[in-house]
């Protein structure tokens, strides 16, 4: 005969499971005049700015993480070395230094000067 799992101490699962969909229907609510992918990058940058904390000024002007959006369209998550802002080049912009190797959003870049390889 199969035994029966056991019933864990603690909070009950429901509740976890309730907290986790009010903070998703929070969320929802903000970025509902969004593409829904532009809203996916967003939560994305607010979970990097959770994660790094006080970090952000150690790490600033570096690449976060490259995410492949289709065969022709590379995404990519950095800090701007100057406002320090988590940014993604499809919503910021993106500008790399060509000596320095910092990385710059759109606007940053634009205020300091720095031009764009890209074309």
């Amino acid at each position: 005969m199969p035994r029966t799992k056991k019933k864990t101490a603690g909070r009950p699962a429901k509740s976890r499971s309730e907290n986790y969909f009010d903070d998703a229907n929070q969320e929802e609510g903000e970025n509902e005049d969004l593409p829904s992918d532009e809203a996916g990058r967003r939560k994305i940058k607010k979970n990097y700015e959770e994660l790094l904390g006080i970090r952000i000024e150690k790490l600033r002007g570096r690449v976060l993480n490259r995410e492949k959006i289709n065969k022709s369209i590379d995404g990519l998550y950095f800090i701007c070395y100057e406002c320090k802002k988590i940014c993604h080049n499809l919503d910021d912009g993106w500008v790399e230094e060509a000596g320095t190797q910092n990385n710059y959003c759109g606007a940053c870049a634009k205020a300091k000067g720095i031009r764009s390889n890209a074309a």
